[in-house]
């Protein structure tokens, strides 16, 4: 599988996510960019999740049919830049790291496609990844920390 390499000029890779990107902050999300997907890219999906959750991985963020190698930041819920779904909140759009206790990681991880996906606005994660299965060309992830102060 090709790799994608992806960054955020708001943090660098395995180190802590800035407050503004959080629940303690403006709660807006972060910009994210990544190389070009190999030959035959259409698309990119975004999955962003925490593992560390007490109740199993949870979902901040799932977005889908982004043609552009970047996402700017403070993306609303509804934004002609790419499709979103919905979060462990059952919301849609992104939801910022909000742990309970303890640093949690947070993986931003994106995924160069051969297609655009038709997909409702309630679409989760694993709905995502079924979709997604096949018709991944290329993948990399962003690794960020928070810790509540």
């Amino acid at each position: 599988m090709n790799k994608l390499d992806v960054g955020s000029t708001a943090f660098d890779n395995d180190t802590e996510i800035p407050p503004r990107y959080t629940c303690d902050g403006d709660d807006v999300s972060p910009p994210i960019s990544w190389s070009a997907g190999p030959s035959g890219t259409v698309s990119y999906a975004l999955i962003v999740d925490d593992p560390d959750a007490p109740g199993g991985t949870w979902v901040h963020w799932v977005a889908w049919n982004l043609v552009e190698p970047r996402l700017d930041e403070a993306l609303p819920a509804s934004s002609e830049a790419l499709q979103q779904g919905t979060n462990s909140w059952g919301r849609t759009g992104y939801g910022g790291p909000c742990p309970p206790s303890g640093t949690h990681r947070y993986f931003f991880k994106v995924y160069a496609l051969d297609t655009l996906l038709e997909l409702p606005p309630t679409t989760d994660k694993q709905e995502l990844l079924d979709a997604m299965e096949g018709k991944t060309l290329a993948q990399g992830e962003l690794l960020g920390h928070y810790a509540r102060r």
